[in-house]
């Protein structure tokens, strides 16, 4: 009979492996708990969303919409999306769920899995994971700020101090359409040196042709105009005080007057995090801005919002390439359960719950057959203690307590086993 053919999974996405899964589970053990105490609450939204909730949000020029999405036909006809960022989905629900008569700002946090067909290199996958923060209903340069800071205080909570906030402001509605016009006229006598990309952008999405990554289009862009010199008076102020805040909670920036980000819904401050020795995109653990236009685009009232999202694929990885330690948060056991025949193993699953229940953090393996190699995973376990119930002591309704560093064992009635226990592990 010939082999079957091994299925893998699809290109780009990955197992997270349990011995990974420390590392995620240390993020978000220091995440969340700063989140919450700046006030942020949790929510989740569906993984697949209206398609139609990206393209409007996102832009219908933008790569993430044109070229990244996976989108599906449903058999009712519907079209949906996996949904590709965090941002839109928590803004939806914002306005779903009537959540405009909480007092205001609402803070919400989110993580969960996320997807753009992109091609894969390190750092980038198809299915990423992303941690974000949006606060909404506040317009202030304080929450840009504060956002900011939480940022740069969860990196450097994780050990990850060495990077810097690349930060800029693009304007709003008001003074946006000064700088298109300026950028238009710069790019129009170039338009031959620049990349297919680039060229299409020019009609599309012309921010999107600041940060391209083609040499020969970041070499046109160093002498573009800049968007700071095009702010009108509140988007300056605003932008001064962000930069104000920052220097004060001594939180490194540098000002990247071509740093746009890749979503139209963006307004005024935009920041990227970046490792020091980096200038460019690929390597951002944490981008955001702000985005006051997004819940009127998407049919709420007019309302202000900042944010940011996290990636924890990147994150992780950074946390391995620094070499830092991670601590294993689970309990190490204080006690294995060994047992011998039929009646034991069914005697030994009711023992074992109540170990649980007792809070005494037990290991056994109930499919083994052998003391001998039972007694061997509890010493490669390091436990304090090994219950052995064979097939006498069930009918008597014994146990034998093992001391593993002393050696010693003794006999004890299972209805004091657990309360022994505990008092000795606590002597």
């Amino acid at each position: 009979m010939a082999k079957a053919k091994t299925i893998q999974a699809p290109k780009g996405m990955r197992d997270i492996l349990p011995e990974e899964q420390r590392y995620w589970r240390h993020v978000l053990k220091k995440a969340e708990p700063l989140l919450e105490f700046f006030g942020f609450e949790k929510m989740e939204t569906p993984i697949l969303e209206s398609t139609e909730l990206f393209t409007r949000s996102v832009g219908e020029g933008t790569d993430i919409v044109e070229k990244e999405m996976f989108t599906l036909r449903t058999k009712g006809g519907d079209s949906l999306t996996l949904r590709p960022e965090g941002t839109a989905p928590t803004v939806r629900a914002y306005i779903e769920n009537g959540m405009s008569v909480r007092p205001h700002p609402v803070k919400l946090y989110y993580a969960g899995p996320f997807f753009r067909h992109d091609q894969p290199q390190k750092g980038r996958y198809r299915q990423f994971y992303q941690l974000g923060a949006e606060t909404i209903g506040d317009g202030s340069d304080a929450v840009d700020a504060e956002l900011i800071f939480l940022g740069h205080k969860l990196l450097s909570g994780l050990g990850l101090g060495g990077y810097n906030v690349h930060i800029n402001s693009i304007g709003d509605s008001n003074c946006r359409p000064a700088y298109v016009k300026a950028l238009k006229d710069y790019y129009k006598n170039r338009i031959k040196k620049l990349c297919p990309s680039c060229k299409v952008r020019l009609k599309t999405n012309i921010l999107r042709m600041l940060d391209c990554k083609e040499e020969g289009c970041k070499e046109i862009a160093k002498d573009a105009p800049q968007t700071v010199d095009y702010l009108d008076d509140d988007c300056k102020r605003h932008f001064k005080h962000v930069l104000e805040f920052l220097d004060e909670a001594k939180v490194p920036y540098i000002l990247n007057p071509h740093l746009v980000r890749g979503l139209d819904y963006y307004t005024r401050t935009v920041f990227e995090f970046l490792p020091e020795e980096s200038a460019g995109a690929q390597s951002a653990v944490i981008s955001g801005g702000r985005y006051d236009k997004l819940i009127e685009m998407l049919g709420g009232s007019k309302t202000p919002a900042s944010g940011w999202a996290m990636g924890l694929d990147r994150v992780v990885e950074a946390l391995k390439d620094n070499n830092i330690s991670i601590p294993d948060s689970k309990p190490k056991p204080k006690v294995f359960l060994a047992q011998l025949g039929d009646a034991a193993k069914r005697k030994s699953l009711v023992l074992f719950e109540a170990l649980r229940r007792a809070g005494v953090e037990t290991k056994s393996s109930l499919g083994r057959d052998s003391i001998k190699s039972q007694l061997r995973i509890a010493h490669r376990l390091g436990v304090k203690f090994t219950l052995i119930m064979g097939q006498k002591e069930s009918l008597d309704g014994t146990i034998i307590l093992r001391d593993m560093d002393a050696s010693t064992q003794e006999t004890i009635p299972m209805e004091k086993i657990v309360d022994e226990v505990k008092k000795r592990l606590k002597a």
